[in-house]
């Protein structure tokens, strides 16, 4: 399964079950484990925003130089989630 196919997943399952979402933003690890089976792995930090009318989130990605190390945490992310 892809990044992406994955985060609407999980997009999806917080927009319909509000006792999931509540899990994810307050302990996202342990939220994906018991719902999805998935095992972040150490050294990964993984946050979670709530998008509101009143609340928006800017996500600034990595430069050019960070993206060789970027694509290797996310193949390493998306084996331990297969």
């Amino acid at each position: 399964m892809s990044m992406d196919t994955l985060k609407e997943k999980i997009i999806k399952k917080a927009w319909e079950d509000a006792d999931f979402k509540a899990r994810l933003l307050a302990d996202p690890r342990s939220a994906l484990k018991q719902d999805f089976g998935i095992d972040v792995p150490e050294g990964i930090e993984l946050s979670v925003l709530a998008e509101t009318p009143a609340h928006y989130a800017l996500v600034i990605p990595p430069q050019p130089e960070e993206l060789d190390q970027l694509k290797a945490t996310e193949a390493q992310v998306q084996y331990s989630w297969n």
